[in-house]
């Protein structure tokens, strides 16, 4: 059972302009909406690839009733805690140079009594069959402990957890032990105090480390180089595929989904770095935040280069 943890959920509005004119007149010419926030995306694509999930956090407002019903139309299931305010709409401006310019709204206020009520109810999934992804980042009034708190809570019932955060959010929970992780090399970079533009070996360092505290799988998404697995002796580096690219928003929410997915299906080494090369790769084909056709990415599974590090 895969549990995907989205403390702040947005609707993703996603406008094609021709060129961005701050301070001026801008047309759009499209305009999509769609369930969004990172676990919510991870969910989505988890059920295009074959899989099932269930979507947890926080919701509000009007925004928070749209969600819900997205996702019940996707065949998603859902439990969220419900909470006063709005949840946030976050719009992304997609020029035709391939530029984008995110305007992300900050979300609902959540009281103390809310993350207690969702710690309790995460608890009730955890067993030794389930996975928690844990991704994004977290609504005014969460402590920055919050994956953390969750994941130690969720280990004292056997279950695993995947993280996908940056910055202190993803400090303070390595602390607990996540077992899978997905920094991508801005983060990870970050995190080991390169100040620089580190290299594959330099990485691969850092990865080693990271897997010496305890953490089973490390995969780093590196944009247009690609990306690293290090998982138990298995290490490896993958280009990126050449696709048509509308853009690369999604891509690293695609590659969390199919590391949860490999999990739950008991993919090996291998199965599991095509999956997550393929569907990244298919995530930056779609518009907005929409999840590549499990077709395409079977497609795509064959053309994925696998290079021993």
């Amino acid at each position: 059972m895969i549990i995907t943890v989205t403390m702040n959920p947005a609707i993703d509005k996603t406008v094609d302009i021709e060129k961005l004119q701050p301070g001026g007149l801008n047309r759009i010419q499209r305009v999509e909406y769609d369930a969004g926030g990172k676990g919510i995306n991870v969910s989505k694509t988890i059920r295009e690839l074959g899989g099932s999930s269930i979507a947890a956090g926080f919701l509000g407002g009007n925004a928070g009733r749209t969600i819900e019903t997205v996702l019940q139309e996707k065949g998603i299931q859902h439990d969220f805690i419900w909470v006063d305010g709005e949840t946030r709409t976050n719009t992304k401006v997609y020029e035709k140079t391939g530029e984008v310019t995110e305007l992300n709204e900050p979300g609902p206020q959540i009281t103390g009594e809310a993350v207690e009520q969702l710690l309790q109810k995460l608890e009730g999934y955890a067993d030794e069959k389930a996975l928690f992804i844990l991704a994004g980042s977290i609504p005014n009034g969460v402590d920055k402990n919050i994956y953390a708190e969750i994941t130690k809570r969720v280990h004292a019932r056997g279950a695993r957890v995947l993280m996908d955060a940056d910055g202190e959010l993803f400090r303070n929970a390595l602390k607990a032990g996540p077992d899978i992780i997905k920094p991508n090399r801005v983060e990870l970079e970050e995190y080991a105090g390169f100040d620089y533009r580190a290299s594959v070996e330099e990485l691969l360092g850092a990865a080693k480390d990271l897997k010496g505290q305890g953490i089973e799988t490390v995969a780093i998404s590196m944009g247009k180089s690609g990306a690293m697995f290090v998982r138990g002796d298995y290490q490896v580096k993958c280009p990126a595929l050449s696709v048509k690219a509308h853009s690369t928003v999604g891509a690293g929410d695609a590659m969390v989904a199919a590391l949860a997915y490999a999990w739950d299906k008991n993919l090996d080494d291998e199965q599991t770095v095509r999956l997550c090369i393929a569907t990244s790769a298919g995530a930056v084909t779609t518009i907005g935040t929409k999840p590549p056709a499990r077709k395409l990415v079977d497609e795509l599974m064959k053309q994925v280069e696998i290079e021993k590090i």
